[in-house]
């Protein structure tokens, strides 16, 4: 038992260490060799070019560098291929960081996992995908993170609203896919939504579904209330709404051949009562509300593999923008959620407060440099004034001057 146990220990200690499978990696470390990973879809002539980039403000001007939009309304396509792998009976971890740095009016931040048989020459927007995660901002009313999956050839949003980031800096997005069929969402290392992925998305025709064959009774009673068959209208209730003013007297230069018989004006009636209606009771055949009986759905059948596809082999971009400016970096694609936080921290982690903090620096000089801007213009503006007064005082000079030259000659001649 004793060596038993001292073969089992080492194993256990093994497996606990196991490394992570990274399925896809991506940091734009290399300079521009990330251009012989990334095919450009040529399925239109006009899409936007990537550029790569580490934008105004950042945390590390080389670590930071990532993928950038760089034209304004374009639609961009590109993708990079990694080998195939199925995710059957394993966790899913898609990860990246987005920063819109152009403070974004409409446009997408999210990333696409396509089947490896995917061509990627002529990736466009009804390409067949897996998955679609991140965010999407479209002016006020959308701000979301998309999470879509593929189920037999429908794309089915999440029937959660996910608010994603709208400001300027790098967030990390994280989807986590899991072999139970749950499901969890975060923002910058941190959970925003999870749940059960039948519940959250139409995969499946409900449970239960409404009766066919039940019928509301025709003497079921809904009322809650009915008129007091025992009240009785009184018999002074109907008064005119409108009489005669009383007080009203016929003018004195009245003329009945010119203006007509004379009435008098009328006026609301003090004593009327309006409609008349029996005070209600509880109506002692109150049945409540009725509600339609439910049964199973014949055409339900459960399904334990709705986080599994057969095949990932193609990351891709495929968005459109109104302004140019996001920076996609940091993609990770594994089946290690600990891993996952891990590398978001190494990455994201580390530059994000030197990323604010430069932001802040230039917003603070743009500051200065306005104020200063500022008040050059109202010191110069006085002396603009002056300037115009002078020019003033030398044309009445000068008018003045043609005036006396004119009557010179008069002088003479008198």
């Amino acid at each position: 038992m004793a060596q038993a146990a001292l073969f089992v220990l080492p194993l256990l200690a093994a497996l606990c260490t196991a490394e992570p499978s990274v399925y896809f990696k991506e940091e734009f470390s290399d300079g521009d060799a990330w251009a012989q990973r990334w095919v450009e879809s040529k399925h239109k002539g006009d899409y936007g070019k990537f550029t790569l980039n580490a934008g105004k403000f950042y945390g590390h001007e080389e670590k930071d560098k990532g993928l950038q939009t760089s034209q304004d309304a374009r639609f961009y396509a590109v993708s990079s291929r990694f080998d195939s792998f199925s995710n059957k009976d394993k966790t899913l971890v898609i990860q990246f960081t987005v920063k819109h740095e152009q403070n974004i009016d409409c446009g997408g931040g999210y990333v696409k996992l396509f089947p490896s048989g995917l061509d990627q020459s002529g990736m466009h927007g009804d390409s067949e995908y897996n998955i679609m995660f991140g965010p999407d901002i479209c002016g006020p009313p959308t701000k979301k993170v998309h999470v879509i999956f593929n189920y037999k050839g429908k794309n089915l949003q999440i029937n959660k609203d996910i608010r994603c980031k709208d400001d300027q800096f790098t967030h990390l997005y994280t989807l986590i896919v899991r072999p139970d069929n749950t499901y969890e969402v975060k923002i910058d290392n941190s959970k925003v939504e999870s749940g059960n992925l039948e519940d959250d998305w139409d995969f499946l025709p409900p449970k239960k579904i409404k009766d066919p064959e039940a019928k509301k009774p025709e003497d079921w009673d809904e009322r809650a209330k009915i008129d007091d068959p025992e009240d009785k209208k009184p018999e002074d209730w109907e008064k005119p709404e409108h009489i005669p003013d009383p007080d009203a007297v016929k003018p004195e230069d009245w003329d009945e051949e010119m203006d007509g018989e004379w009435e008098p004006p009328v006026i609301q009636n003090p004593e009327y009562k309006g409609e008349w209606k029996p005070s209600q009771i509880d109506n002692p055949n109150y049945k409540g509300k009725w509600v339609h009986p439910e049964i199973d759905n014949p055409e339900y059948s459960s399904d334990s593999s709705l986080y599994h596809y057969e095949s990932f082999g193609v990351i891709g971009l495929d968005l459109w923008q109104v302004k140019s400016g996001t920076i996609f970096d940091n993609f990770l694609i594994t089946d290690d959620e600990t891993h996952a936080e891990e590398y978001g921290n190494q990455t994201w982690g580390v530059t994000k407060e030197a990323e604010k903090k430069m932001k802040e620096q230039q917003d603070e000089e743009d500051r200065k440099k306005q104020e200063e801007e500022d008040q050059k213009r109202k010191e110069e503006e006085p002396q603009e004034e002056e300037d115009d007064d002078d020019e003033e005082e030398e044309k009445e000079e000068e008018k003045e001057e043609e005036e006396e030259e004119e009557e010179a000659p008069l002088k003479d001649e008198l």
